[in-house]
């Protein structure tokens, strides 16, 4: 394993031509956890989640993934707050179609006039003009697919969302999804640990559409101490967590992995993993330890 240190590390991670015209370095960051407990209301400190957000541009990151229902709406004013006007090379994606009834309550909604609403409000919020990649947070399973992205394709055809998005879908929804849209990402679970989503994955290696895991950094077991990602990471002076995103980084090409946190140091971890490559065994050892 080699480890070069950079004060843009994320411009190490390499980049990725999202729906093949705007280019990013693979390495992101998820605002989700920039809000309060159960991703509902203001932070507990509000001057860091403004402190993180530039400090995650400095670094190099110009890939940011929002939703409307984080806070709701918190996560989304926060980063106008910080970083607007924003800088020509920042994309900034979010996602629409979970209502909050309350802390920890997620329920989908993917009526065409709610997902209508919630992307002319996530326009005001952001303060932009196009939102660059808007991703159906959920698929509503009492709403026909065919309506809920036929919506935002209306959005789109309005200048409104450049490119659309889909999350938490398996490979049967996303070829339908992609018979009504030009999908340019899919957004699912997906980390060392589980890799359930696989096969979603494969196919949107095969296809050039981005892969954006959820949750990259929930390594369970392999974390704890004297687990196998804690003796690599000692072994490599590196954090459990710096190890979880470089095989992340080293296992597809169109993997972009959003790390979320609070804290201006914790930032400033996971953006050194970009700065770390694996080497064949190492890649293997980890991807076999579970």
């Amino acid at each position: 394993m080699s480890h070069q240190s950079s004060a843009r590390p994320a411009d190490a991670s390499g980049t990725f031509a999202l729906g093949g015209d705007l280019t990013i370095n693979r390495l992101g960051f998820g605002a989700m956890q920039l809000t309060g407990p159960g991703v509902w209301g203001e932070p507990t400190d509000p001057a860091e989640a403004i402190r993180v957000l530039r400090r995650a541009v400095e670094l190099g990151i110009n890939f940011i993934d929002t939703a409307d229902s984080y806070g709701p709406f918190v996560s989304e004013r926060l980063i106008r707050e910080a970083l607007h006007p924003y800088p020509d090379d920042l994309l900034i994606a979010t996602k629409g179609g979970l209502t909050r009834p309350g802390p920890d309550g997620w329920r989908p909604v993917g009526r065409p006039e709610y997902l209508r609403q919630q992307t002319e409000l996530s326009l005001r919020h952001l303060g932009v003009e196009c939102i660059d990649l808007y991703q159906l947070h959920r698929i509503d399973e009492k709403v026909p697919l065919a309506d809920q992205l036929g919506e935002l394709v209306l959005l789109q055809q309005e200048g409104k969302i450049r490119h659309i998005g889909v999350s938490e879908v398996t490979v049967h929804q996303l070829k339908e999804a992609r018979t009504i849209a030009a999908v340019a990402s899919v957004q699912n679970l997906f980390n060392v640990a589980n890799r359930n989503a696989e096969d979603v994955l494969e196919y949107a290696e095969r296809e050039n559409i981005a892969f954006i895991p959820w949750f990259p950094l929930a390594t369970g077991e392999l974390a704890r101490f004297g687990g196998p990602l804690d003796t690599a990471a000692k072994q490599h002076g590196a954090s459990p967590s710096q190890l979880a995103l470089a095989w992340l980084l080293r296992r597809s090409p169109v993997m972009l992995p959003i790390p979320g946190t609070s804290q201006t140091s914790h930032l400033e971890e996971n953006t050194e993993a970009a700065c770390i490559t694996l080497t064949d065994d190492e890649f293997d050892t980890l991807a076999a330890a579970v």
